[in-house]
């Protein structure tokens, strides 16, 4: 067997997930500064990144597959590093910009996935929890910069 980070490849070329690697919106027992967070956003979306990474990987090699490998790469590794960059702008609409680069790039790689199932280049069950992930950080990156745009009010 191949270890593919999250896919397994048996002797045949066939691929299964090695454990489900659902994500929770709620990490336990993450310390910084001692004090307790419910999850760390960027190290979801660094997860997330790994996880298109692995992906990419598995699709064939075929000219097709080269294309959607590069656009799920460039599109699906660019939320962390945009999320990142947003901890340490200059002003809220910086934030805002920041965060709603990251929603487009989430946005579009979920496009990508749903574009590998329906052409059927990795099976729709290998992708389900990564498609789930794309939609629960969409709408945590949504909701932050909801509150953003609410805190400039004020």
């Amino acid at each position: 067997m191949l270890d593919t980070g999250y896919w397994m490849l048996d002797e045949k070329g066939s691929q299964y997930p090695i454990f489900n690697t659902e994500y929770p919106i709620i990490k336990e027992n993450t310390q910084m500064n001692n004090t307790t967070r419910k999850y760390d956003l960027e190290d979801r979306l660094i997860d997330y990144a790994v996880r298109i990474i692995n992906v990419s990987e598995q699709l064939p090699e075929s000219k097709a597959g080269k294309h959607i490998a590069g656009q799920l790469l460039r599109s699906g590794t660019a939320p962390a590093p945009n999320y990142g960059e947003a901890q340490s702008v200059e002003s809220p609409k910086d934030f805002i910009h920041k965060i709603k680069i990251a929603l487009k790039e989430l946005r579009e790689s979920k496009i990508w996935l749903k574009i590998i199932v329906r052409a059927e280049l990795i099976q729709a069950s290998l992708l389900e929890s990564i498609i789930k992930e794309s939609d629960e950080l969409t709408a945590i990156l949504f909701k932050s910069v909801d509150t953003a745009k609410k805190n400039m009010e004020r």
